[in-house]
């Protein structure tokens, strides 16, 4: 059946889909698309490829169910299209200006106020409402939560394109989207997929601090900031950590350099705008926060998902980075602390700002109570 025949109720595929993208316009998406339900057959295939190199480093969830994840009909037999939708939190002003203030830690731009799930998926829940009482239906709504391949659909539904870093990138809204994706039983016309507009641009890939691109349109995740800080769960590897700099959650760098940028606009949306204690936080008020007061520091943000511990971790290195010696009785505090990734990051931080004497004047303190094998390798090889 083409976009123009009608269906049993008289409407025509096309129709429907012209409505769906008028009311998620309504429900204030800044994009939305449809795609047909097997519009990326090669996706699987290069997911295989990438989990067989072990590129997804501990997400062991991207390997789980290929035959789900690798198509929306693996996932759902009776989808039949899928509709993309994306909100915009482009940020006002530079993510990377921080990096020149190094007693400061940089959180990820997505990360600086509510958890876009929430925003997202509620939303998206009211568009799937209003499809199913004007058209009738099967629904099924992701977020980020499913085996779904959201920037693959978004790009098959006209959203945008995968660039050389793999984020989809937008002519109106550059890097700055947010994804959700709805498969639906309905038929839909499909919008026209994007054709990629990155020519021999290669600002994301020269810029990123840990070389985490292998090739364009390749990332190695082991290697990139965002995957270290967010959801590698153990202690991050040496030659990692001075190229992290103060990046404590996340790293925007390959985003924020993309000339499409140019086009986008800062987000409108109150839930994505910044929280001031989040815009450019103190790293030593950071490495205070005991799990009571990180739980309630992060109520509400994806942050908190990483747990305490991890995140302590990620701003003791950064404290390491920042040349700061008046961290230094902060940081022999958490030498005694109850984490081994806090002790371990402590012990490294203090490496970093003493001189080697009095390191190893502290070593020789500090090291005899340490029980942990990865805590005493940081005093040994500090």
């Amino acid at each position: 059946m083409s976009g123009a025949e009608a269906t049993t109720d008289g409407v025509t595929p096309s129709d429907r889909s012209e409505a769906i993208r008028v009311e998620a316009r309504r429900l204030g998406f800044d994009a939305v698309g449809v795609t047909d339900a097997d519009a990326i057959p090669d996706a699987r295939a290069r997911l295989d490829a990438y989990i067989a190199l072990g590129r997804h480093g501990g997400m062991d969830w991207l390997a789980r169910d290929p035959d789900r994840r690798g198509s929306p009909r693996g996932l759902w037999p009776d989808a039949r299209s899928v509709v993309a939708v994306a909100l915009n939190y482009g940020p006002a002003g530079d993510p990377m200006a921080l990096l020149d203030h190094p007693d400061r830690g940089i959180v990820s731009v997505y990360a600086r106020n509510r958890d876009y799930h929430d925003i997202l998926k509620r939303r998206l829940k009211e568009l799937a409402r209003w499809m199913v009482g004007r058209f009738g239906g099967e629904l099924k709504v992701f977020v980020d939560t499913a085996p779904v391949m959201e920037k693959p659909l978004a790009a098959a539904a006209g959203l945008g394109w995968q660039g050389k870093h793999s984020n989809l990138l937008s002519r109106e809204h550059g890097s700055w989207l947010f994804l959700g994706t709805l498969y639906t039983s309905l038929e839909l016309a499909p919008d026209q997929p994007s054709d990629g507009h990155c020519g021999s641009c290669r600002a994301c890939l020269d810029i990123c601090p840990t070389k985490a691109f292998p090739a364009p349109f390749q990332v190695d995740a082991r290697r990139c900031i965002s995957y270290l800080t967010i959801e590698h769960k153990g202690h991050i590897e040496v030659e990692f950590r001075a190229a992290m700099g103060n990046r404590i959650y996340g790293c925007d760098d390959c985003l924020a350099v993309c000339p499409w940028n140019k086009f986008a606009r800062s987000t409108k949306e109150p839930g994505f705008l910044p929280r001031a204690e989040l815009t450019a936080p103190r790293l030593r008020d950071l490495a205070e926060l005991d799990d009571a007061s990180f739980r309630a520091l992060f109520a509400g943000s994806p942050i908190k998902r990483t747990g305490r511990d991890r995140f302590v971790r990620n701003v003791l290195i950064a404290l390491g980075n920042s040349g700061d010696i008046d961290a230094v009785p902060l940081l022999e505090r958490l030498t005694g602390d109850a984490s081994p990734l806090v002790r371990a990051m402590a012990v490294w931080a203090l490496s970093r700002l003493l001189p080697a004497d009095a390191f190893a004047a502290r070593r020789d303190d500090l090291m005899v109570r340490e029980t942990d094998p990865e805590v005493r390798r940081e005093w040994r090889d500090g």
